[in-house]
């Protein structure tokens, strides 16, 4: 299939962050680009003024005639996310429509590019978008398919220059759901990290171990796996393909940090490895684990030939992703970061990180759990991470794509939870509760509907000073 041939293509769950990207991709050839959405956002709007057309009716009725009666050269683009019980699937199957996922096309759209491909059940976006904003500052012709907002580019993909004579290097988050990265065909692969996760997808953390050695053995031959220690502790017995392999971690591996300096608005360190040494690097991402994010990036920037004053330019220079430790307030009297966190571990290290920022300030932590089988399966997990904050509020599970479980709730992980104040709140009185209960620091951490909170917060704050 030769995409750029496409008359038209057509996204079931446009307005996924992954989804989104690639839709931006077909309109930016010029290529007719409708879709279907359950609900409005911010990220829909953006497209729709973009040009797409989108629907947010389970309905066949609501596909543009022009896309049903054109002829063979058309795509509908399909994400689990929106279940096969959907009207708007049914109909796209019964009718004969050429159907591929997400992680298909993409992986069509990359096949004959050099491509790096990020995968890790945390960090990928961030690494992603930090290995794209590096070679992209440098000058080099870089595409990029990413998981969030870049806020250096304020979008999630990042065109390469058609018209360059320097072939693209393209940036991919190869994501783990569904097994979605095994469609990829990388030069260098990236590993910041595997953990039980989506376990209502493998089955146990044993198939999760089985698909990401797939995934690496899916890496270029003669090409680069660059892959944190802790991961590669758990899979380091197993054939792995003969690309060369680099292990990676925050103070220990090949590559590594050293000087590590923790600030309110900053982390500085110097970047270890067995042939390169740069010192006092700033990045204006706080968190040790955006620290070990920025060294799997630089190494993957080295490797494709930057130099140091490249490299330090491109990590002070690089802002962040949309809702990865995102700063969104700081005065004396408060500081308010929302964070995507949505697994233990993600969970542990942001509020290391934000504990080590501010030493001695009350932490409060609200928590939107995600899925019910998540928190059915890590909810130990979940209970330990969130002890770090010194004040835990709870909020419903967000369901997503999943029916409720009987007795799985937020409130099953309040026993567990060792902090001195502990509670499920309803959102519609999170802003009363804060009002009796003022924070000196306080985060907002999930990947359900929690960011439509961000707003409301953000505004309580400002007119309380």
């Amino acid at each position: 299939m030769n995409l750029k041939k496409l008359h038209s293509v057509y996204f079931l769950g446009i307005g996924g962050i992954g989804m989104s990207a690639i839709a931006r991709w077909f309109n930016h050839l010029g290529i007719p680009v409708y879709g279907y959405d359950k609900t409005p956002s911010p990220l829909t709007a953006a497209l729709e003024k973009e040009g797409m057309q989108i629907s947010y009716t389970d309905d066949s009725s609501q596909i543009p005639a022009f896309f049903k009666d054109q002829g063979e050269n058309k795509l509908v683009v399909w994400t689990p996310a929106v279940p096969e019980s959907s009207q708007l699937y049914a109909y796209f199957r019964d009718n004969g429509f050429l159907i591929r996922k997400r992680s298909a096309v993409l992986g069509m759209i990359t096949k004959d590019m050099e491509s790096v491909a990020v995968a890790g059940t945390h960090g990928k976006t961030t690494t992603s978008s930090m290995i794209a904003h590096l070679l992209k500052h440098a000058g080099h012709n870089t595409a990029a398919f990413l998981g969030g907002l870049t806020q250096n580019y304020q979008n999630n993909l990042i065109l390469h220059d058609e018209g360059s004579t320097e072939a693209p290097i393209v940036v991919v988050e190869a994501d783990e759901f569904d097994r979605s990265f095994l469609q990829l065909h990388p030069n260098v692969s990236i590993v910041t990290s595997i953990d039980p996760d989506h376990l209502d997808i493998y089955g146990d953390a044993e198939q999760m171990l089985e698909g990401f050695i797939s995934f690496i053995r899916l890496c270029n031959p003669k090409g680069q796996l660059f892959i944190h220690q802790k991961a590669f502790e758990k899979i380091k017995d197993q054939d792995l393909g003969t690309a060369s392999i680099h292990q990676y971690g925050l103070t220990s591996g090949a590559v590594h940090a050293a000087n590590i300096k923790t600030g309110t608005v900053s982390f500085t360190f110097d970047f270890v490895s067995e042939n390169e040494r740069i010192e006092g690097l700033e990045l204006r991402v706080p968190g040790f684990h955006n620290i070990e994010n920025a060294l799997a990036a630089i190494a993957v920037g080295l490797y494709y030939g930057l130099s140091e004053k490249a490299i330090r330019a491109g990590i002070e220079t690089y802002k962040g992703v949309k809702r990865r430790f995102e700063c969104i307030h700081t005065s004396e009297k408060i500081t308010y970061i929302d964070d995507y966190a949505h697994h233990p571990e993600e969970i542990r290290a942001f509020l290391e990180s934000v504990k080590a920022m501010y030493p001695g300030k009350r932490l409060t932590a609200i928590f939107q759990p995600h899925l019910f089988t998540r928190t059915r399966d890590f909810a130990t997990g979940f209970s330990e991470s969130l002890s770090l904050a010194d004040e835990v509020v709870l909020l419903d599970i967000y369901p997503a794509r999943e029916q409720p479980i009987p007795g799985v709730t937020s409130s099953m992980l309040l026993q567990g939870i060792s902090s001195p104040s502990k509670q499920v709140i309803d959102k519609e009185n999170l802003l009363s509760y804060l009002t009796q209960h003022p924070p000196e620091v306080l985060v907002t951490i999930g990947a359900g509907d929690i960011d439509r909170l961000v707003i409301p917060i953000n505004k309580w704050i400002k007119d309380g000073e």
